[in-house]
């Protein structure tokens, strides 16, 4: 098996002979790229994988598979056999998430968002569906890699993110931006004649972490200007910079949507807004044959309703009123 100028005789001429079940472990080891790991993930003897591949090899007559040292390296035959896999096994995979709980499925919207987007702009994308009847909404947190294999998988319908997903997510994902909002700089207490960037000379500043795409640009900003900051923390989680740009007397740098309710409430004041320095928000989705139902309406807001600082009407008016907080 997996040896090159290797010529296999061909059992099975017959196309829709074709075992899948065979195919199947192809797929999982041209993907992992490592028998060991694939036969541990699917909990199979590697030699029972082995085999099931060398029978696929020979009813395809050729080899799937070169060898290089410890190495599994797809021969040409094996990078077209992928390509077919790929398109089979995520048709099928679509079709079950599609069909899933028969009609129900379709009342069903699992949203995946990266830990450290803002809060407040996760609500504000599921808000057209709160209110509908039947709809069940499921949302979870995690690392945007992380959330890209679950999406290619079909376990999450889409992502809200602070950034585009890496090259090598795969050429599937659909990235798509919603919003963009610049950056401001706010704080507990009033400062007037706020001007950037002398204001931040010296004062103590809650910082997004060293990862963060708005922490990069607004170092470089900085160093343009020769500006030297103090930095009293670094916090990723933009729920907790809200809490200590509210709880201290030190300068926050966020996205005013982050803090929307403190703004319209008088408890942070927005000293200024930096100039050049956004961020942005993006869905992202699958490449599928059927998308999502639900997916549409959230889409379909405009960035105005997305980062609104009061919640909007059918009408685009302001809603007024006694409304519950969610951050």
């Amino acid at each position: 098996m997996m040896a090159g100028n290797v010529r296999f005789r061909r059992t099975t001429p017959a196309v829709d002979q074709l075992n899948f079940h065979h195919l199947r472990y192809f797929w999982a080891v041209a993907t992992d790229g490592n028998l060991t790991r694939t036969a541990g993930r699917l909990r199979v003897a590697q030699s029972a994988q082995s085999s099931q591949i060398q029978q696929l090899e020979q009813q395809l007559g050729t080899a799937l598979f070169l060898r290089t040292g410890r190495r599994l390296v797809l021969t040409e035959a094996g990078q077209i056999a992928l390509a077919y896999a790929e398109g089979i096994f995520t048709a099928g995979s679509q079709l079950v998430s599609t069909l899933e709980h028969g009609r129900q499925r379709a009342h069903v919207l699992r949203v995946g968002a990266v830990a450290t987007l803002s809060r407040n702009f996760q609500e504000s994308f599921v808000k057209p569906l709160l209110d509908e009847p039947e709809v069940r909404l499921c949302l979870e947190s995690g690392v945007l890699a992380q959330l890209c294999r679950r999406l290619e998988d079909h376990a999450i319908d889409v992502i809200l993110a602070n950034r585009q997903p890496a090259p090598e997510s795969g050429g599937r994902l659909r990235c798509r931006r919603l919003a963009r909002q610049p950056v401001s700089i706010v704080g507990a207490k009033r400062r007037a004649g706020f001007r950037f960037p002398g204001g931040i000379a010296d004062a103590p500043m809650i910082l997004p972490g060293p990862e963060s795409d708005i922490r990069s640009e607004f170092d470089a900003v900085c160093e343009q200007l020769g500006v030297q900051v103090r930095i009293l923390a670094e916090v990723d989680d933009m729920a907790t910079m809200r809490l200590l740009a509210r709880d201290t007397g030190a300068l926050a740098l966020v996205p005013s949507i982050v803090v929307r309710d403190e703004l319209r409430d008088g408890v942070l004041h927005e000293h200024c807004v930096v100039p050049g320095l956004s961020e942005s928000f993006y869905a992202i989705t699958v490449e599928r044959r059927f998308q999502h139902p639900l997916l549409k309406a959230a889409l379909a807001q405009s960035q105005r309703e997305l980062l609104a600082m009061e919640p909007l009407s059918r009408t685009g008016q302001r809603r007024t009123g006694t409304r519950r907080r969610t951050r």
